[in-house]
């Protein structure tokens, strides 16, 4: 799409774009205030945490029973310091929970923080009530909050007082998925704070396949932060305490940090064996865009064979030079450390980093060992492709920069406000545009990937996915079905101080 029909499109939804140049130097100048007291951490000195997974309390004959307690924790980030953090069970990441496919999960989520929260199944197939509606609060169990302070605030599930619980009922493929805060005006503050976890679907499809499992099925959660000199997160909140909202000037665009964490460790290392390993990577940053590489490559053949999507196994591998993850998105790979010899390091570096954050993390391939793993031409028994021609209506989204505000369609969130009415179990093609770079996520409806500036999608938008990268002055058309329930839900820009500043809209399945 030329800037010329893009910004036509613009002015005919009533809003305004800034001319190219000047959305580039603004976008430049993002976190050019730089922090006296941030810390230089070594990389490659901290071994990879691994989250633990959080058995359930109680089970029956249908459904697994989980609690989780958020709260602040301490936790050692920087070696010899000590990180305050919001994390679910008070650790960050939070505790990955594992399900089955069609086996119903319930979780009590309990407030000790003193704030409310909001939870989210990103990538969930899962009834309105339970999506994590931005404004659907948690009050905390022990605070000042009263109920009168929320009337009028449209909700979908209702407030809850100390605790809600979640019902999943995990009628969707095996995938990786995730679950993290989406306090309406305040969720990159409290992801940013550790309010995220992993969520792994599993099934019987998946079972059978020759992957590497085990030690060798790795989830990675990539994130990047600023540290005060005491160890602590650096974030803008106008208000720290987070009762009140806004981000300081010079943070609208989103916050990046100078370190990367992977599973909570900054720069970490692993060390593994000459075999193959799976790796299920997030990216749970709030505004950055990584583009990982493998240094060295393996000789003559590609870094990644990808598997998965955000919402489950892809159809038939699909080899990877390199890959582009924005906020958000899930991408499922293994790669063949078989290739290399023993005593090599490979790095994963992110080339569009520069200085500490051009490096993720380190493998070290220290021991030989058998691998009874395989990666087959065919992974899923048949594959599903939504047919353009059968969707019944094409909407238009236009995702746009207001001075220190962010639009759809030149509008910002608004709780009572539906913008589109898909009907149950219909067809739909989406036409997302983008000023500058947003990763585009829909709640409930899984969609597939038709073209980029009516061109071929990217290799790596291959699949099922739930976020998609939106390029600057891109158009990415999607095809999605609205399917299982009827509900209101919501579709947004997945760099999360956008969303807070009114980049989300709603939509309403009748």
């Amino acid at each position: 799409m030329t800037r010329k029909a893009f910004l036509k499109l613009a002015v005919g939804a009533g809003i305004t774009v800034p001319l190219s140049s000047l959305a580039i130097a603004a976008y430049s100048r993002l976190g050019s205030r730089q922090r006296a007291s941030a810390i230089a951490v070594p990389p490659f000195h901290v071994p990879l945490p691994i989250p633990p997974i959080l058995q359930p309390t109680r089970t029956d004959n249908s459904t697994d029973y989980y609690e989780i307690i958020q709260k602040e924790g301490q936790v050692e980030i920087l070696p010899g310091l000590r990180t305050p953090i919001w994390g679910y069970d008070g650790i960050f990441p939070g505790p990955t929970i594992t399900a089955r496919r069609g086996r119903q999960v319930v979780i009590r989520q309990r407030n000790k923080l003193s704030v409310p929260v909001v939870v989210h199944l990103h990538g969930g197939k899962t009834p309105p009530e339970s999506d994590g509606y931005p404004t659907d609060l948690i009050l905390p169990a022990d605070s000042n909050y009263a109920a009168t302070a929320h009337e009028g605030h449209a909700t979908v599930g209702g407030i809850g007082y100390g605790f809600k619980d979640y019902t999943y009922p995990n009628e969707q493929p095996s995938a990786t998925l995730w679950y993290h805060d989406h306090r309406d005006m305040f969720t990159g503050a409290q992801v940013y704070r550790g309010l995220a976890g992993f969520y792994l679907i599993h099934d019987a499809i998946e079972d059978e396949l020759p992957l590497p499992k085990g030690d060798k099925d790795v989830p990675l959660m990539i994130s990047d932060h600023i540290f005060n000199e005491d160890g602590s997160f650096f974030y803008p909140s106008v208000d720290p305490t987070l009762h009140e909202e806004g981000i300081e000037d010079g943070y609208h665009q989103g916050v990046q940090g100078d370190t990367i964490l992977v599973n909570g460790a900054p720069f970490p290392f692993l060390e593994l064996s000459n075999t193959r390993y799976r790796f299920r990577l997030l990216n749970a940053s709030n505004r950055r865009i990584y583009k990982l590489a493998l240094d060295p490559p393996p000789p003559e053949r590609a870094a990644f064979i990808q598997i998965g999507s955000d919402a489950g196994l892809l159809p038939a591998p699909v080899p990877q030079t390199e890959l582009i993850i924005a906020p958000a998105e899930r991408f499922d790979v293994v790669i063949d450390f078989s290739h290399y010899a023993i005593g090599t390091q490979v790095v994963l570096k992110n080339l569009d980093g520069n200085h500490t954050t051009s490096q993720v993390m380190r493998f070290d391939v220290v021991r030989s060992q058998p691998d009874d793993s395989a990666i087959p031409d065919r992974l899923l028994p048949d594959e599903e492709a939504l047919n353009p021609a059968q969707a019944e209506v094409t909407r238009r989204v236009i995702l746009s920069r207001s001075g220190k505000r962010f639009r759809i369609n030149g509008k910002e969130f608004a709780p009572n406000r539906v913008e589109f009415r898909p009907c149950l179990n219909s067809t739909e093609i989406w036409e997302v545009f983008a000023d500058i770079p947003h990763p585009f996520h829909m709640h409930l409806a899984h969609f597939q990937v038709l073209s980029r500036n009516n061109q071929n999608p990217a290799s790596t938008d291959v699949g099922w996915k739930d976020t998609v990268r939106v390029g600057p002055r891109e158009m990415v058309r999607i095809i999605a079905r609205f399917t299982p329930y009827r509900g209101k839900f919501i579709y947004h820009c997945h760099m999360l101080e956008h969303e807070d500043l009114g980049m989300m809209d709603n939509f309403e399945v009748v």
